[in-house]
């Protein structure tokens, strides 16, 4: 192993650094205690023969035109607009707020002024803003707070608007026109032939070598790599020394509909108050697949299981810092992504963080 990099975890985070070290001249070993690559954007045919992703939709988004370009050297694409309806009060209305939510909502009539003007006029100012409350009360006020976010967010995080971060609530916008796209990234699509399908050919390379079922806890002490990436819950890497970072987990309710071809109108249907789930996502509808049946997911979200989410509160973040210190200093191990780095990533900003950490190491081992 002295010669070889070892990288835990065969995510995006993973991947992307072990091709380009790969493609740099290094060998490298990449190890996961699951028994299949791409971590969570993990997709496959059910038994139905329905394209699933296993631990809920992955939806890639970017405007950085030089993450897409790189990614595209591994995939076709299927280009995708994601939409979402919440349910509320027995209608299915568009998320994030447009027009027309408000319109049919409250049975107005309003032009995109309208719009600006009837949200300044419920809006409830807040200064400074530091919660999740802040953002939305400031944004849309009392009324769409509760309709929209403070049962949804109750649901997904465990935690009341006013305990969470400004930065949760701030990623969904409010629009005044009828855009009921969910993101509207210069870029949206889904790898053509799944992203399963993009790691095996991101990690198609002789430089690469892969074990699966592979924990790094039980083998850490065994190797000695020339450098390690560590992409795996950075309070674990140093045994909880500081405590366990809080992470929210989910548990996935799968079901195959052979009766009929369309289960609802969008990708993505939203409960934000009603079901102890908080959406039920629809996969033909992102990936294009024609069949004859359908398959679902219920999203239900807890605190035990694999963590998915960092809880981003001021507390957790001091504790993280306290682990980021550790991490700067510990030798010869560089530690991205989503839960190494205790950051809420979108798939985009992995691959961003990713491919910045491989320069740097490649620059650290050109320099030993």
């Amino acid at each position: 192993m002295k010669n070889t990099i070892l990288i835990v975890g065969a995510g995006f985070a993973g991947s992307v650094v072990a091709r380009e070290l790969a493609e740099a001249g290094h060998r490298l070993l990449v190890i996961d205690r699951r028994p299949h690559i791409a971590g969570n954007a993990y997709d496959e045919y059910d038994a139905y023969g329905v394209l699933i992703h296993r631990y809920g939709p992955h939806l890639f988004h970017t405007n950085a035109e030089c993450i897409f370009q790189w990614l595209s050297r591994f995939t076709d694409w299927h280009d995708y607009e994601h939409r979402v309806l919440a349910e509320v009060d027995g209608q299915r209305l568009p998320i994030p707020i447009n027009r027309s939510t408000l319109n049919r909502l409250y049975g107005l009539d309003l032009d995109e002024a309208g719009v600006v003007a009837y949200l300044e006029q419920v809006h409830e100012p807040r200064d400074p803003i530091r919660t999740s409350e802040d953002v939305v009360l400031n944004s849309v006020g009392h009324d769409l707070c509760e309709k929209f976010f403070r049962g949804y967010t109750r649901k997904q995080w465990g935690l009341d608007l006013s305990e969470l971060s400004a930065g949760v609530a701030a990623r969904i916008p409010t629009r005044s026109n009828d855009d009921d796209r969910y993101f509207t990234d210069v870029f949206q699509a889904l790898p053509k032939d799944g992203y399963t399908r993009l790691f095996e050919r991101m990690l198609d390379h002789p430089n690469i070598s892969v074990r699966l079922n592979t924990d790094y806890a039980a083998i850490r002490g065994q190797l000695k790599p020339r450098h390690t990436v560590y992409t795996g819950p950075i309070d674990a890497y140093f045994d909880y020394r500081f405590g366990k970072l809080p992470y929210r987990s989910l548990r996935f309710e799968h079901e195959h509909l052979s009766d009929t071809e369309w289960f609802q109108p969008v990708g993505t249907v939203n409960y934000p108050n009603d079901h102890a789930y908080t959406r039920i996502t629809e996969f033909k509808h992102a990936t294009g697949q024609t069949h004859p049946g359908t398959s679902i997911v219920r999203e239900y979200p807890q605190a035990e299981g694999d963590p998915y989410y960092p809880i981003p509160r001021p507390e957790n973040e001091a504790r993280y810092q306290q682990y980021k210190a550790l991490a700067e200093a510990e030798p010869g191990v560089t530690f991205v992504g989503r839960l190494a780095q205790y950051r809420y990533y979108n798939m985009d900003q992995v691959v961003g963080a990713a491919l910045k950490s491989a320069e740097m190491i490649k620059e650290r081992l050109n320099n030993d």
